[in-house]
């Protein structure tokens, strides 16, 4: 019996079907599983998050929603990485456990993935300052965690915001240096 699509599946459960989150998240897994990896590539082999937990616990959240609407695959994966993000923040916080320490001044986007077991206050200073971001332009912001929590293509991410693939790499670009700004002033 052949499994059908995921824009099928992602249409049944926008119409309500959890049951076809059950086949949607096997189907969805191995990118999942990219993702998580993306995050995790760099973080020391004992890492306290491993990516499978990572994937399952964005699994729990994605079934617990109400009433998810995802329009395409793309969604989909943009909703997924906000997941993973979220995870990841919680895990700073509760490794930093109220600790403050001296930030690193010149921190890198892409370092992203390192930051939230082994420098958990670097990690939750730049989930501040890409909120500060989201206040000052959302879409930035929105294009940022696509490409760094999400691992989306700039392709992927003009499809699911409507604008055009130069649109999203100068937003990347912008939003970037307005990151690396932020960070070091709070560093």
């Amino acid at each position: 019996m052949e499994r059908p699509a995921l824009t099928v599946l992602l249409r049944q459960v926008k119409d309500g079907d959890k049951s076809a989150l059950d086949v949607l998240v096997p189907l969805a897994y191995a990118e999942l599983r990219r993702l998580a990896d993306s995050y995790l590539r760099n973080e020391r082999t004992n890492h306290t998050l491993q990516p499978t937990a990572l994937v399952n616990e964005a699994y729990l959240r994605l079934v617990g929603q109400d009433q998810p609407d995802y329009r395409n695959r793309s969604h989909f994966f943009g909703v997924a990485a906000q997941l993973m993000r979220q995870i990841l923040v919680d895990h700073a916080r509760s490794r930093n456990a109220g600790k403050r320490g001296g930030g690193e001044a010149n921190l890198s986007v892409d370092l992203v993935a390192d930051l939230s077991d082994s420098q958990p206050e670097a990690f939750l200073d730049l989930d501040f300052a890409l909120k500060k971001l989201e206040e000052r332009d959302p879409r930035k912001a929105r294009v940022i965690e696509m490409r760094f929590f999400g691992g989306l293509t700039a392709e992927e991410s003009a499809e699911l915001l409507d604008v055009s693939v130069e649109t999203i790499r100068r937003d990347l670009r912008l939003g970037q240096a307005w990151l690396q700004r932020e960070l070091a002033r709070i560093a």
